[in-house]
């Protein structure tokens, strides 16, 4: 039924428990995907670490997150997800000492090829918060992280799918700050109003898939999955 919730699933979290190592190295990847860069932003805002320190402290981060098991110690009755590896990146920097033994730069294990240039471009448009709003950030950060994701996703089933127009139309008047009616859609894209209206229809509500679909990923219980969904859907 359009607009219903998915059925109920195992998440990531569950995933990177597993004993089998395909699993877990997937779950883990899944999860460096939607949280690196709600890290590395937070590292440089609530430490205010250089850009250099806030990569290596990143990747040690997420390293950590795998040779050292820091989903063991998750229990999803105390915290969210975002929480709890909030708290873990705050452990890390705190227990981070640079010494003659320490790693050189470059020298933590890379997880995935990161885009740092693509955070650190973000950060100049948005600006570092308030110390008092650091945490405020982080959540914030995560919100825009699986958005993004869900955004790219919707982008690749629909060129797959063949329907790159409506993408195109859901990019231009849904992620666009311009103010323009459906009739100068339908000018500038050759389609009847009708269309415009049906493929926008269309493309929100694959995006409202697809972000339900990353959210059960990064949550472990149905509980915290519908109150999510509530906060980031409405």
């Amino acid at each position: 039924m359009a607009g219903s919730f998915p059925e109920t699933r195992w998440s990531v979290i569950v995933a990177a428990r597993s004993s089998d190592g395909n699993q877990r190295r997937l779950a883990f990847d899944r999860i460096t995907s939607a949280y690196w860069k709600p890290v590395y932003k937070y590292i440089r805002a609530k430490w205010n670490k250089s850009r250099d320190d806030a990569e290596d402290l990143t990747q040690e981060f997420f390293t950590r997150v795998i040779e050292k098991d820091f989903l063991a110690g998750y229990d999803p009755a105390k915290a969210r997800l975002r929480t709890y590896l909030r708290t873990c990146v705050d452990g890390v920097v705190l227990n981070h000492h640079r010494d003659a033994s320490a790693q050189k730069r470059g020298g933590a294990a890379v997880i995935l090829s990161l885009d740092f240039e693509l955070a650190e471009g973000e950060l100049k448009r948005t600006g570092l918060p308030s110390p008092e709003r650091v945490d405020d950030f982080f959540e914030r950060e995560w919100v825009r992280s699986i958005f993004g994701m869900a955004v790219d996703r919707l982008r690749s089933e629909c060129q797959t799918s063949g329907r790159l127009t409506h993408f195109r139309l859901f990019e231009r008047y849904d992620l666009n700050e311009d103010d323009i009616s459906y009739a100068e859609l339908a000018l500038e894209f050759d389609l009847a109003k009708t269309d415009v209206t049906n493929y926008l229809a269309w493309s929100r509500r694959e995006f409202r898939r697809i972000t339900l679909d990353l959210l059960h990923d990064m949550t472990s219980t149905e509980e915290e999955f519908r109150e999510e969904a509530r906060a980031l859907l409405r």
